[in-house]
């Protein structure tokens, strides 16, 4: 069964840096899109940015400029650097993935296990 593992959290002081990582384990036939989510304490969780089937890339306004979505060529293990952290960057990451396992298999949204990621000023 496919499954997808988020790498990378930690951590890190303001201003500092972290790269995570979301790796496909299982058997995968195609992805779509691919994106990133995290969830603070005591809040719903919300989108950060996504790389889209074009591969075109969006981000919310929060991390513009400061956090870089990227994926392999295989587009089976997804990327975010983080650049600037912020003590509100604190939060569970976790990487999202539209995919196919098999060719015959519908699209089925997968979710990561989540990666703490906490920013200390």
């Amino acid at each position: 069964q496919a499954e997808f593992v988020e790498s990378g959290g930690g951590l890190v002081q303001l201003g500092g840096s972290l790269r995570l990582s979301c790796v496909a384990s299982g058997t995968i036939d195609s992805t779509f899109v691919l994106g990133w989510y995290r969830q603070a304490p005591g809040k719903q969780r919300e989108w950060v940015a996504t790389i889209l089937t074009s591969g075109a890339t969006i981000y919310t306004n929060a991390v513009k400029g400061r956090f870089t979505i990227s994926g392999d060529t295989g587009r089976t293990t997804i990327y975010l650097q983080m650049d600037s952290l912020q003590p509100e960057d604190t939060a569970v990451y976790y990487c999202k993935v539209e995919a196919q396992p098999t060719a015959s298999y519908p699209r089925t949204q997968y979710w990561g296990q989540g990666t703490q990621v906490t920013v200390s000023s």
